[in-house]
């Protein structure tokens, strides 16, 4: 296969990995993750000043750009208390480069990932929609530069092989943590107050109507807002559909087979150009999973820290979700056979947060702490137990319990209440669902579609978590038309693989 450098594809991972609990959206390794953002002058508006300490695609501190923006609105912590304390949401802003349709809000996904950061690093990606539309993203509730939620060491988690008889410990201390240093923030950031805060932003920024591309995780908070204010949904493009009602077992289940057949895919594709990793599909899996176990075991020294199994697994996971990064799996698996770990361990920090200077950004915490949020589940270990075989028996790569085995231990309840979805009355809905997502397989899709009522179903045949950045220029022909002009693809449009 052939061989690529890590930054090259580093944005790549950033953004094919921003989905659900677990699968969190990827930070830049070397990206910067502080920028000062100016006072708000009034109750409700919002003022914007040139942002500071953005980072660009290549990881490096990017220079002022006058066409760029940072800027901060207070919200309600406890939305029942419109008068009590008081959040700030961090904002970033592209003004338009042409004649101004108005605003394009993008969530990236997550839930967890920071709107600012990635809306620096890939505005010229959308530099299409942005001719027409001031572009703009968000750091939502608990997620770095807004109220952030906060639980200590994330590697105390993160570095434990999820197989292991270790792993409930550290995940109760873990929660435990996030108790003790965010326990007032933690009953407030589900998907139910995000979208009450995307209406204040809708209003801030001077828009009737709400236009919206929410993307993995971003399909959940649409779809909640177009239940909310289905009169206020102007043009809504959700790529990567998620299925909120899925029970946290069906999730787990569902993203493991598509984890197995992205992996398949990924094999069959390293063999057509020829592979590090074996001369056939059986061999290639047999190698990788030599590597896993054998780290279970032994782990890979890498400088001062070491590679164990657990980090091993997350970063052949974040290297799966797009068909860009499949030569980088290669490399780094092929690499840490041979006693060299970096690069799978720069995998799993991208998609961790891990920053340069060995602390975390709030990715996979604020990840944890809105999706417990998001749902009344709390399994018990039998029930936690009955899915970790059953994961087990799909794809053994990735054995996992979901979010249950967090959610059982997580110290605020949850609710349901963001699983009720009916948009009637609203304007289409577009709902773009891959044959190939690992991550939000296929039938969730047609299934948020449905549950909208108003939605309208587009199939990506290709590869990869999410269609508009898998390089499909059907897709993007498709979403840029409907955002610039529209034009609805109407019911059952299909893109092929790019």
């Amino acid at each position: 296969m052939k061989k690529t450098s890590f930054p090259s594809l580093l944005c790549a991972v950033t953004l094919a990995s921003a989905t659900l609990a677990g699968c969190g959206s990827a930070k830049q390794p070397t990206a910067s993750t502080t920028a000062t953002q100016p006072a708000q002058t009034a109750k409700g508006s919002l003022a914007w000043s040139p942002c500071t300490g953005l980072t660009g695609p290549d990881g490096k501190p990017a220079p002022p750009d006058p066409a760029i923006e940072c800027g901060k609105l207070a919200v309600p912590l406890d939305y029942a208390k419109q008068n009590g304390e008081r959040i700030d949401l961090a904002l970033i802003r592209v003004k338009a480069s042409g004649d101004r349709l108005g605003s394009l809000v993008f969530n990236f996904g997550g839930p967890g990932g920071s709107g600012v950061d990635l809306l620096s690093m890939t505005a010229k990606t959308f530099a299409g929609l942005g001719a027409r539309y001031d572009l703009v993203s968000f750091d939502p509730r608990g997620v770095e530069r807004s109220a952030p939620v906060k639980c200590g060491s994330v590697e105390k988690w993160t570095s434990v092989d999820p197989a292991s008889d270790k792993i409930e410990k550290a995940i109760k201390e873990f929660a435990a943590t996030c108790a003790k240093i965010s326990g007032k923030l933690l009953p407030h950031v589900g998907t139910v107050n995000a979208a009450r805060d995307l209406d204040r932003i809708r209003a801030a920024l001077g828009d009737e109507r709400l236009n919206y591309f929410g993307m993995s995780y971003g399909t959940h908070l649409g779809a909640v807002y177009a239940t909310q204010y289905p009169k206020k949904v102007g043009r809504f493009v959700l790529d990567g559909a998620l299925d909120p009602t899925v029970t946290f077992a069906e999730r787990a289940k569902t993203q493991v087979a598509g984890f197995k057949q992205a992996f398949e895919a990924f094999s069959a594709d390293c063999l057509k150009q020829g592979c590090d990793l074996g001369a056939d599909p059986a061999t290639v899996r047999k190698n990788v999973e030599k590597l896993l176990y054998g780290l279970r075991d032994k782990p890979l020294k890498v400088a001062d820290r070491k590679l164990t199994k657990g980090l091993a697994t997350t970063g052949v996971v974040a290297a799966l979700y797009s068909k860009l990064t499949w030569p980088l799996l290669e490399q780094a698996t092929a690499a840490a056979t041979k006693g060299d770990g970096k690069l799978l361990l720069a995998l799993a920090d991208s998609y961790n947060g891990r920053k340069p200077d060995g602390t975390y950004s709030t990715l996979m915490t604020s990840v944890l702490a809105i999706d417990c949020v998001d749902s009344a589940e709390r399994p018990s270990p039998a029930e936690i137990d009955r899915v970790e075989r059953a994961t087990a028996k799909i794809f053994p790569l990735m054995q996992s319990g979901g979010l249950g085995s967090i959610c059982a231990h997580w110290p605020v309840p949850g609710s349901d209440e963001s699983k009720k979805i009916d948009a009637t009355g609203s304007a289409p809905i577009l709902v773009i669902g891959g044959k190939g997502d690992p991550a939000t397989p296929y039938a969730w899709a047609p299934k948020l579609a449905g549950l909208l009522k108003t939605g309208v179903l587009v199939t990506y045949e290709g590869e990869g978590h999410g269609a508009y950045l898998s390089g499909s220029s059907c897709v993007s022909r498709l979403v840029d038309a409907y955002f610039l002009t529209g034009k609805n693809p109407g019911a059952n449009a299909t893109c092929p693989a790019a």
